[in-house]
């Protein structure tokens, strides 16, 4: 594999605060480096540097020759009022393109992303698309390396396994700063950790994210023993010291200086492993009622379509429902009916008198950008908070959220993304609750947080009602699954995996898929006596089109009938095994009409 990139001693410094130092990595062809780090460690200002948008304090950075290096940042901010193909168009920086061929190039672009309309404007996508949109810009520059800063914020489930496979199957190397465990597990194949906490900064292990845990696990378990022998010779040492002079003045004074410098080994060493973590746990109203809220018929329509029909919900203590479905399908609006917010068309909810519920916001609007954090905390004024009956000093409140002391008068507008969700959990840990509502809490959050709120909710005496595109948090925390179709359905099952199965049942029929396959063979047959604009290799793979489509067709039916095979729906293992062979045979088809599209633009350019 030809080396991309080469990173060697960067460092960089946001005033007194140091996100890394001396921190060396390479890229190469066919990489797929997954990127994960506590929150702050500067993982994106790290993209922004390899993608030459910041500049190191320290080090440098080596790049092959006439390197493309695209990049997907967090948030991208469109002009609402341009076309997506505007978009895209200004993100091919190939002058020596004709206009015809940035048009074609860019049009593909949008159709890989699953935007059909290039007609539209950025105002009416919605978070998800304009997160496609961004990728279709910088797919369209055709690069060597992508990077992806978070590229799952936004996304629907079917939208991240979608980006997995479209990573996957890539012809460049590719490198994501992620949280999402799933997304990591099948996405990469070199994995690494920036944190203060390793010795270099970094801790980088070739291989997938299961074998990186692994790595990482014996790495702690080694450091350990090295720790305790360390902390052996110090003893033995500091007794040395600890003697009169008189009993230390026959020794070397090399010896003395190996001593001090072995203490300090051992005080860094310490230093690395002390990790700071997130105190949560959600205060609950202490009720005993065991029906909390009842819908009986509920049904909503947005835009003259339908989201649900006649959907009825019980919620209860105990109960941890996880809300599932394609974007605008209806799962916000469903939160919004719950919580009194939004009024459903039909339908009847009946809530617990002085029923107590809280309500996180995906979009953190409930956090005012101009108050200060300390304000954000204590809204009513004053030094202290009130956490389950007890008064807590808002400086001690911050610490346990991991804000700094002196982050205290900034102001909330100069927070991070997982800054501001840790603030708004904060205040809404303040609220006994009997009712959680939570929309994509997850967004920004780092493992070790996503792991400490999977843990507090888990433990939740209370209802809990939860969106999330992160399904590792979803399977571990909710014990009953709502899927929201889209299309007005709606059904009720035990987990995730069993919607997935769900949703493979109602795809369409192999027949209808044969039949759009045969009517666009008629119409390129149509095209054939045209005068032909295709190189000799391209002409015998657009005739021999077709019948690929229809054998990949046939595949993805044995893979399905696989998947549905009773005898494996007790066995998780074999069930993933075939479930993923399912997922490759779609992808398949989809990368051959893909690729008929291209041919057939070349044919009428």
């Amino acid at each position: 594999m030809g080396l991309l990139l080469n990173a060697d001693g960067l460092g960089k410094h946001f005033g007194s605060k140091t996100l890394f130092e001396g921190l060396s990595m390479t890229l190469s062809e066919g990489d797929r480096l997954g990127l994960i780090g506590p929150n702050g460690s500067g993982k994106s200002t790290l993209f922004k540097i390899l993608a030459g948008r910041d500049t190191p304090d320290q080090g440098e950075i080596s790049r092959r020759k006439r390197l493309r290096v695209g990049y997907v940042a967090q948030e991208t901010e469109y002009d609402p009022a341009l076309g997506v193909l505007e978009v895209v168009l200004e993100g091919i920086s190939d002058h020596r393109l004709e206009d015809y061929q940035r048009r074609a190039r860019a049009e593909i672009c949008l159709s890989r992303v699953g935007i059909e309309d290039f007609q539209r404007t950025v105002s009416s996508l919605s978070g998800g698309f304009r997160k496609r949109l961004s990728i279709a810009a910088a797919l369209a520059d055709d690069p060597d390396l992508l990077l992806l800063d978070e590229p799952t914020n936004h996304l629907d489930i079917e939208s991240i396994l979608w980006l997995e496979q479209l990573l996957i199957n890539a012809s460049f190397a590719s490198a994501a700063v992620s949280h999402d465990r799933y997304f990591l597990r099948g996405y990469a194949n070199r994995m690494m950790e920036l944190s203060p906490a390793f010795p270099r900064g970094r801790f980088i292990h070739e291989g997938g994210y299961e074998a990186f845990l692994e790595a990482k696990e014996q790495f702690w378990e080694a450091q350990v023993r090295r720790e305790k022998g360390l902390a052996t010779r110090v003893r033995r040492e500091r007794e040395w010291l600890g003697r009169g002079p008189k009993a230390r003045g026959g020794k070397a004074k090399h010896r003395k200086d190996s001593a001090y410098e072995m203490i300090e080994r051992l005080e860094k060493m310490r230093a690395r492993r002390r990790t700071s973590s997130v105190e949560m746990g959600f205060a609950a109203s202490g009720t005993r009622s065991k029906e909390l809220l009842t819908a009986e018929g509920l049904s909503l329509s947005r835009g003259g379509e339908r989201l649900f029909d006649n959907l009825d919900m019980l919620l209860s203590p105990g109960l941890r429902l996880g809300l599932v479905g394609p974007n605008g399908s209806g799962k916000t609006s469903l939160l919004a009916c719950l919580a009194g917010r939004l009024k459903p068309d039909s339908g009847q909810i009946r809530r617990k008198d002085g029923l107590e519920t809280v309500w996180f916001d995906q979009h953190r609007e409930q956090l005012d950008s101009e108050a200060t954090l300390k304000e954000a905390f204590t809204p009513s004024g004053g030094d202290a908070v009130i956490y389950r009956g007890r008064s807590v000093h808002v400086n001690a409140w911050a610490d346990r959220f991991l804000f700094r002391r002196e982050q205290l008068p900034m102001p909330v507008s100069r927070l991070s993304g997982g800054e501001r969700a840790r603030l708004l959990i904060a205040r809404l840990m303040l609220r006994p609750a009997d009712l959680l509502l939570l929309d994509e809490p997850t967004n920004d959050l780092d493992i070790p947080t996503l792991e400490v709120l999977e843990e507090s909710l888990s433990s939740f005496p209370g209802a809990l009602v939860l969106v999330t595109h992160d399904r590792y948090l979803l399977d571990r925390v909710s014990n009953l699954v709502l899927g929201l179709d889209g299309e007005g359905g709606c059904v009720y099952v035990a987990d995730y995996w069993q919607w997935e199965r769900e949703k493979l049942k109602s795809d369409p029929a192999p027949a209808s898929r044969g039949q759009k396959t045969e009517d666009k063979a008629k119409a390129e047959q149509e095209r054939r006596n045209r005068p032909k604009k295709l190189s000799y290799h391209d002409q015998r793979e657009w005739e021999r089109m077709e019948q690929r489509i229809l054998e990949a067709e046939a595949e993805v039916e044995a893979a399905r009938e696989a998947v549905e095979d009773p005898e494996v729906a007790s066995d998780p293992e074999e069930l993933q095994k075939r479930y993923r062979k399912l997922e490759e045979s779609q992808q398949r088809v989809k990368q051959l009409y893909e690729r008929w599209s291209e041919l057939e633009a070349k044919l009428v350019s």
